[in-house]
């Protein structure tokens, strides 16, 4: 895959003097038209060998274009908050807004390649990393984002010849440190797994793009080349379809038994009982918040349900037990302006916990296989795809020591009803009831096939739901309480 860019490719200067201005002119006029089309981003990832000419090109393209409209990200190796987080919790952070570009110096493909070199990795786990960030990449394009990959290559000879230049010029000494000779001890062997990274995540949607970094000029013309036909040629044409589903149609079984069916709605739990028991394991949860192995973890509660199911009476019983400076309540509601340019997960990755942490969703990612496809906010082709994105995100989580536990409360429509009235005829809960809830109502079928699909589908290992029986709401409180308790109690066990 590398033996193209070892050709010795030039420019001459003539050349360059010739088509640099006419390119640059060009791609500024297009970024332009992108950002009054705000249709769809661009994400260039900058990979490749040390000494290629990376920073050279993100600077190049910095002053070409309008840096204004840029959003320049350099990623080493995690540390502070990063390392606090899951592994992809810091792209998320950086993807670009529709409407403008974004250029990854150093992308989510680093560590996989350097733990493999290292030993870190064996090939097991890096074809699990390779397999998940195909997974992200899909979704990326699926999205509609327009995603360039750039590698930039090098010989051996010319590496070397490279870094002994930049080391011997006053001006460029600071480029080169010890990593980069100890990286190139190793040139074999990241010469051979990058190669088989980039063979098997240079896909139609997101192909690689080998450049000889050997010359300044060939390089340049390359890649602005290459962004400026991208851009054209996505801007020239309509919007970005929506990827067709590849996901199997949803069929219900024949008998028509669903797992929602089995539930028994009504439990019994007295109020003292009710009391004696709220104390226990609010101090179980109190306790186990407090314990030294938490701080290498963290918890994402998820809190989904009917309308007037108890959430919020659910959380609170959660969130009185704990530190407050510990936990954030995160209320979700429709996406924003902002939200809405951008994938569709980014503004649930933005609030994840830092370890020792406590993030608890009210409403949450779930909206997309609920309210947005009941309500026909996101195409078929979107939600049907959700559910395999969901599972990935969440297993993202789990692999990285986060404890998720999601919660779905149950109640029946005769429930519903009785605590709507409720809500209109109690003054300090008027505005827990709105014209919404009842429009909502409206659609309880609907909803409910939607939950069973969605229960069905993204109940995993990793992260099982959990059905709450929530007709009785002391019932629903100690069952919630006494789960979170029982997933964290195991996780703190693993450490």
């Amino acid at each position: 895959m590398f033996e193209t860019a070892e050709l010795g490719h030039r420019i001459d200067k003539e050349t360059y003097r010739e088509q640099a201005p006419k390119l640059r002119q060009a791609l500024l006029d297009a970024q332009y038209e992108l950002k009054e089309k705000p249709e769809f981003s661009v994400i260039i990832l900058i990979n490749g060998v040390d000494g290629a000419g990376k920073g050279e090109t993100v600077n190049l393209l910095n002053e070409w274009m309008d840096p204004r409209l840029i959003d320049t990200h350099a990623f080493g190796e995690a540390s502070g908050d990063e390392a606090k987080h899951p592994a992809m919790w810091r792209f998320w952070r950086a993807l670009p807004a529709k409407g403008r570009i974004g250029i990854l110096f150093g992308s989510w493909y680093t560590a996989p390649v350097l733990h493999r070199v290292t030993g870190e990795f064996d090939e097991a786990k890096l074809q699990t990393a390779v397999d998940e960030i195909v997974r992200f990449e899909t979704m990326l394009a699926d999205e509609g984002v327009l995603l360039l990959k750039f590698w930039f290559h090098l010989s051996k000879k010319q590496q070397k010849e490279r870094l002994k230049e930049l080391e011997k010029d006053p001006r460029t000494r600071w480029r080169v440190n010890d990593g980069d000779w100890e990286h190139f001890k190793h040139y074999d062997e990241f010469r051979e797994v990058s190669e088989s990274v980039l063979m098997r995540t240079s896909t139609g949607q997101a192909p690689w793009v080998v450049v000889d970094g050997s010359e300044e000029r060939y390089r340049s013309l390359t890649v602005c080349t290459l962004l400026h036909q991208s851009l054209r040629q996505r801007l020239d044409h309509a919007a970005h379809p929506t990827a067709a589903s590849a996901t199997a149609p949803l069929l219900a079984p024949i008998d028509g038994v669903r797992v929602l069916d089995r539930l028994k709605l009504d439990q019994a739990l007295s109020k003292d009982r009710y009391t004696e028991e709220l104390e226990t394991w609010q101090g179980k949860l109190n306790q186990l918040s407090r314990d030294p192995r938490f701080q290498q973890t963290a918890v994402v509660a998820v809190f989904e349900g009917n309308d007037a199911a108890g959430k919020g009476g659910a959380i609170r019983r959660i969130t009185g037990a704990l530190d407050a400076r510990h936990y954030h309540v995160i209320p979700v509601a429709a996406p924003t302006e902002d939200e809405r340019a951008q994938p569709y997960l980014w503004r649930f990755w933005r609030k994840l916990p830092k370890r020792g942490k406590f993030a608890i969703f009210d409403r949450s990612w779930y909206g997309r296989v609920l309210v947005e496809r009941v309500e026909g906010f996101a195409a078929e082709a979107d939600w049907m795809r959700a559910y395999g994105e969901i599972n990935d995100f969440e297993h993202q989580l789990t692999a990285a020591g986060l404890v998720v536990i999601k919660f779905w409360l149950a109640i029946d429509a005769d429930e519903q009803l009785k605590r709507f009235k409720a809500r209109e005829e109690t003054g300090f809960k008027r505005f827990k009831i709105t014209p919404e809830d009842w429009r909502n109502r409206d659609k309880w079928d609907a909803y409910r096939e939607a939950v069973h699909d969605m229960v069905e589908r993204t109940s995993t290992r990793d992260a099982p739901w959990v059905l709450v029986e929530a007709n009785n709401k002391y019932y629903a409180r100690i069952k919630v309480l006494k789960a979170l308790c029982e997933a964290i109690e195991a996780r703190l066990k693993s450490i």
